[in-house]
């Protein structure tokens, strides 16, 4: 027994400075998306062109997935293909409207599961540049516009379901099951190759986001992660790859109820669908996307906002005027995001109900959404969305406070003591014709930065 025991011992050992550099390295290439925190994602291809129609009909669900939705066989659509040309598609204006809106990274689907490329491929001529009167490669003139702006591109990746091919999963209206397949075969003649291409033709790829690891072994999830850091090792992997990647990308729209101490990220929607659909104008509200954003970083994450583009390339404009709006809010108070920790307190993000239950039959969360906390080293910046009526008392912290503002102009807060020992900040009266909104020049909330003695709340 002791022999084992020595034995594991040096075997831990030897180990310790092999895990120690697979860790330092993924913390390097994590820098950006830690002070990130707000990134672009957009759903592009032939789904923006039925846009939730199919021979009249109105297809149930989600924009993108109507040819698996509606059961279209692939040489039906594939004619979309020879439709397909936006004459309006201006590189330069979507990675403008990114910047605008806040954002520090963009993420388009290079191929979603439809099969068809937003890419020349050397492959599959099913790719826009060849099947296509378009005949343009969007991701290069993208990546030029994004480097422009100062913007990381990266690209989402369909690496397991390709509807279009026999092989690929998914499509079992044309191709049968999918446990009948030979997958590998579709794998290393299109999946993997096109990866390649992807990390060879376009400059630095900030990340590749995989999605629904239908049947990927351990092993097929490998091969994938060794092309990735072959040709380009500071390439981050998401969740979805089908072995652990760089971070974790939560379930679609769902935002954590409690600070994560992992590195995650929460994919969402404007409206309700990714891909472009006619008939979904239901978007949420410039005050909702600053919300959401500022709860997701106050538990850790980052918030991958997605846009449809229309089928002649241009964005909604309902789209390019919420992002613009919540935009300007982050001009002025974007010190409490980019690059801002989670909250040390948790008590304001809300708590379990004791009788109602998810849907799950787990206890249902009750959330607060009065205000949100967000760190830097010293700072706490407190984003209130509601008037807490004139006074804020701070959570009980062993701290002193240095001096309380307001970040959007500076202006000076009071902070007293009461006689029960408790801190308040002093706040600002609010005008009669917007009662329940603690904002002077805006509707989507006011940060008050707090700035204390230490770097972090003592505990």
């Amino acid at each position: 027994m002791r022999r084992h025991l020595r034995l594991l011992a040096i075997a831990l050992t030897l180990a310790s400075p092999a895990r120690a550099q697979v860790d330092s390295a993924r913390e390097a290439r994590l820098a950006w998306f830690k002070d990130a925190k707000y990134g672009l994602f957009i759903h592009w291809g032939l789904y923006a062109i039925p846009a939730g129609q199919w021979k009249g009909k109105t297809i149930p669900g989600i924009g993108e997935w109507i040819m698996n939705r509606a059961r279209i066989p692939v040489r039906e659509y594939e004619q979309l293909a020879r439709q397909f040309n936006p004459t309006r598609f201006d590189a330069d204006a979507w990675a403008r409207m990114a910047r605008d809106a806040g954002m520090k990274y963009v993420v388009i689907t290079s191929k979603h599961h439809d099969g068809f490329a937003l890419f020349r491929s050397d492959v599959s001529r099913y790719d826009v540049v060849d099947a296509t009167p378009f005949k343009r490669d969007v991701l290069a003139e993208l990546a030029k516009a994004c480097a422009k702006y100062g913007l990381r591109l990266g690209f989402y990746y369909s690496q397991a379901q390709d509807w279009h091919e026999p092989n690929g999963a998914g499509n079992t209206w044309d191709f049968g099951p999918d446990s009948l397949k030979d997958y590998d075969a579709y794998l290393r003649g299109k999946a993997e190759p096109q990866v390649r291409e992807l990390l060879t033709r376009y400059g630095p790829v900030a990340l590749i986001w995989f999605d629904t690891p239908r049947m990927m072994t351990p092993e097929r999830a490998k091969r994938f992660t060794d092309i990735v850091r072959t040709l380009q090792p500071n390439t981050l992997i998401d969740g979805r790859l089908g072995a652990a990647g760089d971070y974790v990308s939560t379930g679609d729209n769902a935002i954590p109820s409690a600070v994560r101490g992992e590195y995650w990220e929460v994919p969402a929607t404007l409206n309700h669908t990714w891909g472009y659909r006619t008939d979904d104008a239901d978007w949420k509200s410039p005050g909702d996307v600053i919300f959401k954003l500022v709860d997701v970083v106050s538990k850790g994450g980052n918030y991958l906002l997605n846009v449809g583009p229309m089928p002649n390339g241009e964005m909604p404009r309902a789209a390019v005027d919420i992002l613009t709006t919540a935009g300007a809010w982050l001009k002025k108070n974007g010190e409490a995001v980019y690059g801002a920790g989670p909250t040390p307190f948790g008590d304001e993000l809300g708590e379990p109900a004791t009788k109602a239950k998810d849907a799950r039959g787990q206890p249902a969360f009750l959330a607060r959404t009065d205000y949100r906390v967000t760190t830097k080293p010293g700072k706490l910046f407190f984003t209130f969305f509601r008037d807490p009526g004139g006074t804020f008392e701070l959570p009980a912290m062993p701290n002193a406070v240095q001096r309380a503002y307001r970040l959007s102009d500076g202006a000076p807060m009071e902070v007293r003591t009461t006689a029960a020992g408790a801190r308040q900040i002093v706040l600002p009266r609010f005008p009669a014709d917007r009662p329940g909104f603690l904002a002077i020049d805006d509707l989507m909330g006011t940060v008050i930065v707090v700035e204390i003695d230490g770097g972090t709340v003592k505990r």
